[in-house]
């Protein structure tokens, strides 16, 4: 039986994509056969119901062989398309608002230092223009959420993440970050830049055979969790980012955008005690109960070991 959600407007939309129909380089031919192995692949997972984690554990699998099938796997859509079927499963449940999910990616290392309500996520090696985001964890309630953990990273101004990029020190541009009694959290860091695939590696060759690139946008990664409530997997964009809505790994959300304001004034200045401009961020983020305990759980998926700090 075929899929009706493979078969619905928006992943045929989304296959073209994909397979760079609607881009002018690349070879016809390879878009067509793309297109269809995905295709098919999705129908695989939709009618099987195969699950994320199930889903990891393949792809562990592959990448013992082939390491760079974790950029492929987001290259060709499916780290979006399983963020789509658990939408849709939320939306059946009747579970809706709340900060939307998007991808994990392949970077995230466990383990980062923890701080109490503020901490600085850079090592000061990076020359990049400083970046203060702050916010806060509520419920769908309105209320806050103390002691939830913001867990962050994200990637220097050269695009490179650390413990990856062996020129980093361990868990450059990543912490953990409590939430005080207001579920407040704040950061200090650099802005990130965004990033490509390994040039000529296995990802790039394949996406230039079907005329599309591996950029990222820039962006910040997050994970945020709270006892009683579910894990969340997000990330929020830089506005501003050339490939903004041009994300090789389709992680984009039109809610995941928020302003970045750039602050030159010296009263801002010094009440952040720095000697220049910087730009800021607010964000909040709004966590949904766990109808069960498995659901405040990070997902199972294999990911780098913990470092030594």
């Amino acid at each position: 039986m075929g899929s009706e959600l493979v078969q619905s407007a928006e992943i045929q939309a989304y296959l073209d994509r994909i397979a760079g129909l609607g881009d002018t380089g690349g070879d016809a031919r390879t878009k067509a056969i793309v297109r269809r192995i995905v295709s098919d692949l999705f129908t695989t997972i939709d009618d099987f119901d195969v699950s994320a984690e199930e889903f990891w554990h393949a792809l562990h699998f592959m990448q013992q062989a082939a390491p760079e099938f974790g950029l492929i796997a987001p290259g060709l859509g499916f780290d979006h398309f399983l963020d789509v079927r658990m939408d849709i499963a939320d939306r059946a449940a009747g579970i809706s608002g709340g900060t939307p999910r998007t991808i994990e990616g392949p970077l995230y290392v466990p383990g980062a230092p923890i701080e109490k309500g503020r901490a600085r996520l850079d090592d000061g090696s990076d020359s990049g223009e400083v970046l203060i985001m702050r916010g806060q964890v509520r419920n769908a309630r309105g209320k806050p959420v103390a002691g939830a953990i913001v867990d962050v990273w994200h990637a220097n101004t050269k695009g490179a993440y650390s413990t990856f990029d062996p020129s980093q020190a361990p868990y450059n541009n990543r912490r953990r970050i409590e939430t005080d009694a207001d579920g407040r959290y704040v950061f200090r860091s650099v802005i990130p830049s965004g990033y490509s695939v390994p040039p000529q590696g296995s990802t790039d060759q394949l996406l230039q055979a079907i005329g599309r690139h591996g950029n990222r946008p820039a962006h910040i990664h997050f994970f945020v969790s709270a006892p009683g409530y579910r894990h969340l997997t997000t990330q929020i964009n830089i506005k501003g980012d050339p490939y903004l809505y041009d994300d090789f790994a389709f992680a984009t959300h039109n809610d995941l955008i928020p302003e970045v304001v750039r602050r030159d004034d010296p009263e801002a200045i010094h009440a952040e005690q720095l000697n220049g401009p910087f730009s800021e961020i607010d964000f909040d983020f709004v966590l949904h109960d766990a109808a069960e305990s498995a659901e405040a759980e990070l997902m199972a998926r294999h990911r780098a070991p913990a470092q030594a700090a």
